[in-house]
């Protein structure tokens, strides 16, 4: 007997055959309609979001969840614009299905085609954060992928709404198939998720590190994403201090619930004198609580108004926050940065300050991050930011996709050999014919495509 979930997920395999093949016109008219249908339902988004936050704080109280995810969860009016305008950008990419990667000629007419083609089906769980919906769903169609979601519990009510508001409008425009995207909604449903290999293509997970290390241990199903976001800003024996505050200001506080907030700051022991004082009053006045190794302890106990200067210990440099905490660290010399962060961090994104071009040459080379910035915030590292229209989420993987994955993270290639009867028998033996191997300049929607 077919279950629910296991019928969800037929259908939605099913669809990914024909949604592959959806031409580029009729997936932008439905991407339009998803954003005009999000604009026009605002107060039902609106009304769903109280009721999840409403049941959220009350779990807070009860210690029960997380400032931080309760701090994702929020949908405004701002939030609801930002998600049309994510859809918009998406409609603005090149379609990305069917580009022709590389051309070869194995001999004469016989022409060897590498193409880009979706994975198939992709199964996204995530943890708060309605707005990963409508950021999915639309890199998703665009790429030519199914999409399995399953959401946080303490979201329940606004991603049912969010989903079926863009399901209506997407199936709305002719040509779109039905069962593409499917919700689940049960945590017992995740467990048969995660069994679901013969089916689901590709999983994302999106949520705390120990959510993203469930998944991975519990599933033969390759899993795309990162466990921790343990980034570091390093402000160097050269930093020009203005631009060392206002980065390491907003790499900390401008939101400090996400994966690119800084949890570390690591400071050169030639400027810490200099920059440390003023850098620990203006993340006292965001309200930022400083956990400090014993040199920089040193130097900020005597400055009274400092509310919240504690001492670190040595699990605080391998801890992801996402609060309005930080862990300060005196280095001696770049080497001994770039040491701390490829010992500590998790290869998410990491920045230095630096007017020096060897020393940004350095740790650019040598810090092992998916993301390196010079002498700006870690909070750029965003799919939206890095201008691919959305990101389906952030990667550490070194296979298949890194850094904040858009499109390119959903796609794969297949193979396409052109030819006029040939055998490989041809090649073989003692009068073989030799291949050319020449590569060529040539599209395969030139050849194949019906006009």
């Amino acid at each position: 007997m077919v279950t629910d979930i296991e019928a969800k997920v037929m259908q939605a395999k099913r669809a990914s055959i024909i949604i592959a093949s959806v031409d580029t016109a009729t997936k932008n008219a439905a991407l339009e309609a998803m954003a005009k249908a999000l604009d026009e339902n605002r107060q039902a988004i609106l009304e769903a979001n109280v009721r999840d936050v409403e049941l959220a704080d009350k779990l807070k109280r009860k210690g029960e969840l997380p400032q931080a995810l309760v701090d994702r969860l929020k949908v405004n009016d701002s939030k609801i614009t930002g998600m049309i305008s994510g859809i918009r950008d998406v409609i603005k990419l090149d379609d990305p299905v069917g580009e022709t990667i590389s051309a070869l000629e194995l001999d004469k007419e016989l022409e060897l085609y590498q193409v880009s083609c979706p994975i198939g089906l992709i199964g996204v769980i995530f943890e708060a954060r309605p707005d990963v919906v409508p950021q999915v769903m639309s890199l998703c169609l665009k790429s030519g992928n199914s999409t399995i979601f399953k959401g946080g519990s303490e979201a329940s009510n606004s991603n049912r709404v969010i989903f079926e508001i863009l399901v209506e409008a997407a199936q709305s425009i002719e040509g779109m198939p039905e069962g593409a995207f499917q919700l689940i909604e049960t945590r017992e449903e995740v467990k048969d998720l995660l069994s679901m290999d013969a089916y689901i293509d590709l999983l994302i997970p999106r949520g705390s590190n120990a959510f993203v290390k469930f998944i991975q241990d519990n599933t033969r199903i390759p899993v795309l994403g990162h466990a921790d976001g343990i980034c570091h800003a390093y402000v160097d024996s050269n930093a020009d201090l203005g631009k060392a505050y206002s980065v390491c200001l907003d790499s900390k506080v401008q939101y400090p619930a996400v994966c690119n907030a800084i949890e570390t700051l690591l400071v050169h022991e030639n400027v810490v004198e200099k920059f440390l004082p003023a850098m620990a009053q203006m993340f006292d006045s965001a309200g930022v609580e400083m956990r400090c190794d014993g040199k920089s302890y040193a130097i900020l106990e005597h400055i009274e108004f400092l509310k919240s200067i504690v001492r670190a210990t040595e699990e605080d440099w391998s801890t992801e926050y996402n609060d309005l905490i930080i862990s300060i660290k005196v280095v001696s010399s770049i080497e001994e940065a770039i040491d701390h962060i490829n010992t500590y961090g998790s290869h998410h994104t990491d920045a230095i300050i630096t007017e020096n071009l060897y020393n940004r040459r350095l740790f650019k080379d040598l810090v092992d991050s998916s993301s390196i910035m010079v002498n700006a915030s870690t909070r750029f590292a965003d799919g939206f930011r890095y201008g691919k229209g959305a990101e389906v989420g952030i990667s550490t993987n070194k296979v298949h996709a890194r850094g904040p994955v858009g499109m390119e993270g959903l796609l794969i290639y297949k193979y396409i050999l052109l030819g006029k009867g040939d055998k490989v028998a041809d090649y073989v033996g003692p009068d073989a014919r030799e291949f050319t191997h020449k590569k060529l300049d040539k599209n395969i929607s030139e050849i194949m495509d019906i006009e």
